[in-house]
């Protein structure tokens, strides 16, 4: 991830979907979407950017603009000001937030399993999960410190407030102390070490450790979805189609805009990321391999509210029926794609 902000529109991207419009369905008229990333253009957000360069977009009759996140964006709260349509969320975000009210749902959860990994160096016997515990030091965001590693603590034997050291978003404190670990996601932080050192760092998913909250949400203000579900549905369905043909089909074109959009982003970190996505089942595993990429279940939502909860992030009495809408996914939407 680089540090330079530019909330962009693809221009040429624009010009492809509005000339792609006369394959649209009559049924759909043209609509404007701003939809607002959480970081700079890069494969995490792939199959956005893929229907919106292969015309999907604009054949369930939409004018997609994606606003680029970055370090000191502020999309959700442009999301909560009416300038953006919808935004690429966190569960945790939307659960937490209905504490304060604040009137953001998910609608589709793209990512089934959360990208978040903590790593560390090969060849000092951190095999296992819980062998982070025996470390010195690990390398996190206060965001992360304020909820992960709370599970962290109450579920392995060993780990200390005394291992926490503030991330900066820079491998060099990490790979100077090779008794650490560090924070990242699994589609990034890793190409980067294994570019500057040649090796691969151990890699531990928080999901396959049991901190699995969804991610990558489609999120939208409750008004949005309560007057106007069918644009709701069909920026849930392109984008899922979108996601399909970005990590089984040609991929080239949605590339090429994410390249545009963040001139920082490499070809070999793409090619990287979209080979962990499937790995690790990132984005088709779950309940997404029989209902379809971006299914969101309640069970779901319960089970990782109970994971708040018990840590106390999540006061026990939240209705947490507000923060998600299970009525735009897990209908199949796109699977005949991945054949």
């Amino acid at each position: 991830m680089n540090s330079h902000l530019s909330p962009c529109k693809v221009a040429a991207a624009t010009l492809l979907a509005v000339a792609s419009i006369s394959f649209a369905s009559p049924a759909y008229s043209l609509d404007r979407v701003r939809f607002g990333t959480d970081w700079l253009a890069e494969a995490d957000h792939g199959g956005f950017y893929q229907a919106l360069a292969d015309g999907t977009y604009a054949r369930y009759g939409l004018d997609v603009e994606i606003v680029q996140g970055g370090p000191s964006a502020q999309n959700r709260a442009m999301l909560l000001a009416g300038k953006l349509d919808f935004y690429l969320g966190t569960q945790q975000e939307q659960l937490v937030g209905q504490e304060q009210g604040i009137p953001l749902v998910d609608v589709a959860a793209i990512y089934q399993k959360n990208a978040q990994v903590l790593l560390a160096h090969r060849g000092k016997s951190v095999n296992r999960f819980e062998d982070l515990a025996k470390l010195n030091a690990i390398f996190m965001t206060q965001g992360g410190f304020g909820a992960y590693f709370e599970w962290m603590k109450a579920n392995f034997v060993g780990f200390r407030d005394e291992q926490f050291r503030p991330y900066n978003f820079s491998p060099a404190p990490f790979l100077a102390d090779e008794n650490s670990a560090q924070q990242g996601l699994v589609t990034s932080e890793p190409y980067a070490i294994k570019t500057e050192t040649g090796t691969e760092p151990e890699i531990f998913l928080l999901a396959d450790a049991g901190y699995a909250p969804y991610a990558t949400m489609i999120t939208a203000e409750r008004q949005l979805i309560e007057t106007n579900p069918g644009l709701v549905q069909r920026f849930v369905d392109a984008s899922i189609e979108g996601w399909y043909n970005y990590l089984y089909r040609d991929n080239a074109a949605a590339n090429t805009l994410i390249k545009q959009a963040n001139p920082d982003m490499t070809d070999g970190q793409i090619e990287y990321a979209i080979d962990k996505l499937k790995a690790y089942g990132i984005v088709d595993s779950g309940d997404a391999l029989d209902k379809g990429i971006g299914c969101l279940t309640a069970g779901h939502y319960t089970q990782f509210a109970k994971t708040l909860v018990s840590v106390k992030l999540l006061k026990p009495d939240t209705d947490i029926s507000k923060a998600f809408d299970t009525r735009f996914s897990c209908k199949r939407v796109g699977m005949h794609l991945k054949n």
